[in-house]
């Protein structure tokens, strides 16, 4: 599955969506972000079940920075609409892969549990 862009219109209903979502956030002239965009890409495709969408900082900064996003490339994972990982820094493939394998071992009832506590 290809990846999506997201605006400030589309990120929260494409975030708070049932199913694993993961952002990249990321700029035309930054790297680290050119250098991941690949592996992201490589991810989106080996696992077609989740939402891999894209946010470009500059063409969306009012969204960045309600989001927080103060370095870039950052990635975030959302299942069933929480926020369950977010950390700035290219990451290599392996590494995907081993959050993506996390995210979805979840226990979301756990999580959903803790979050309303």
């Amino acid at each position: 599955m290809a990846t999506i862009d997201l605006t400030k219109d589309t990120f929260p209903t494409t975030i708070n969506g049932e199913g694993i979502v993961l952002v990249d956030w990321w700029a035309s002239w930054c790297g680290p972000c050119r250098a991941f965009a690949p592996v992201f890409d490589a991810a989106a495709e080996q696992n077609p079940d989740i939402t891999f969408a894209k946010v470009d900082t500059e063409a969306e900064q009012e969204l960045a920075g309600a989001a927080g996003i103060q370095s870039i490339p950052t990635l975030m994972a959302f299942r069933d609409g929480i926020l369950v990982f977010s950390q700035p820094g290219a990451l290599a493939a392996p590494t995907l892969a081993d959050l993506i394998s996390q995210v979805r071992a979840l226990d979301m009832d756990e999580v959903r549990a803790s979050v309303t506590t």
